[in-house]
């Protein structure tokens, strides 16, 4: 390790746009500010995330490509900078890091961060290749899981200690959200009269936001409004689609990935978040923070934890479009005082988040300066 502060590593792919890049740049940052050096260590390099680190961040590339092959040039790193203690994000990105500390011969605290509830997407059933990352799970100092749902179903899937896992909420409420959520309003659509609905993710399966554009087109026989869906990917252009084929492409807009997509978020009249499975829906909880009204599906996992039984806003079945526009309508009809919704987020504040990954290395925040 070199001179100065002490150093945490953060070992992941950085692939899109998406909440899990953003997340783990708001957990460096908040390790950084907790005192230590933060060693960002990326297999892959595809994000607009890495354009703008936080201050005490050093990125280091590691060459290969894809998990496997830079697990030579991760051994090296460990052994001749050795960290104070690595966390490692996503599943290969895992299994390479229990490795790479063996071959290294360092035994220097490893926690191993898993962001989808894996009982969502692959169903209940635990399968060979969870029998298989088993082993490599149970190497390492901590297991974290971004909500408690998670937690219960890693236990028997990876025949894990109940004391290694531990629930760690994501850093979602961050000092500068407010700031950003005050940036210049984006589009003329959030400064008129009719309620904008924001929508924000990946065009991909899991967020199914065909359901939410099917639930919007009930809504729009009752009343008017408008839906914005922020994000990229493969499933954007069905969507157009979709919403042409409903009638209501001239209310819905589809503005690609926002740099800063809480100056929308935070002039929205509502969220809605219509996925089949999560972990710990960020937009959720940054939705929440920012006093915006929220309905969401009762997916494995996180929305339950995060609405607390539906206190914080209506939860509705997964692919039910019918009942999620009728939720959407009771919500626009009788929305929550953003100081309540803002409750709902406590326990993701970006530095308690950080405090609790160094905790579950072993390692003591550290007062800069001192």
């Amino acid at each position: 390790m070199t001179g100065g502060a002490p150093r945490v590593a953060l070992l992941a792919a950085f692939s899109g746009a998406g909440g899990v890049e953003r997340m783990l740049l708001n957990l460096a940052a908040g390790i950084a500010t907790a005192g230590y050096g933060v060693d960002l260590l990326t297999i892959r390099r595809d994000s607009p995330h890495l354009h703008a680190l936080p201050a005490g961040v050093r990125h280091v590339p590691l060459p290969g490509g894809h998990a496997w092959a830079v697990l030579p040039a991760l051994t090296r790193y460990l052994r001749r900078e050795p960290p104070a203690g690595l966390i490692a994000a996503k599943d290969r990105a895992n299994r390479v890091a229990v490795l790479a500390r063996a071959l290294a011969g360092r035994p220097l605290p490893l926690a191993l961060r898993l962001g989808t509830h894996l009982g969502g997407a692959r169903g209940p059933d635990r399968t060979a290749g969870d029998r298989l990352r088993g082993f490599f799970y149970r190497r390492a100092d901590a297991v974290i899981a971004v909500s408690q749902a998670m937690a219960d179903d890693l236990v028997p899937r990876f025949g894990l200690a109940a004391a290694r896992v531990r629930v760690i909420r994501n850093p979602v409420v961050t000092p500068g959200l407010a700031e950003l959520a005050t940036a210049p309003c984006p589009h003329p659509w959030l400064e008129e009269g009719e309620p904008v609905i924001v929508g924000m993710g990946r065009f991909t399966r899991q967020k199914d936001f065909p359901t939410l554009l099917r639930a919007f087109a009930r809504l729009c026989r009752q009343r008017p409004a408008r839906l914005v869906l922020l994000g990229e990917g493969a499933g954007k252009a069905e969507c157009a689609e979709l919403a042409t084929e409903l009638g209501i492409a001239d209310r819905v807009l589809l503005p690609g990935f926002a740099v800063n997509p809480y100056a929308w978020l935070s002039r929205a009249r509502l969220f809605v978040l219509s996925s089949r499975w999560e972990g710990s829906p960020n937009a959720l909880a940054e939705a929440l923070a920012l006093g915006v009204p929220c309905v969401a599906t009762d997916c494995l996992s996180g929305p339950r934890e995060l609405l607390a039984d539906g206190r914080y806003g209506p939860l509705v079945p997964v692919g039910d479009a019918e009942r999620l526009a009728s939720a959407m309508a009771a919500t626009l009809d009788a929305p929550l005082p953003a100081g309540r919704l803002r409750e709902a987020v406590r326990e993701y504040r970006q530095d308690v988040a950080a405090a609790a990954y160094l905790a579950a290395l072993g390692l003591p925040a550290i007062v800069p300066g001192t």
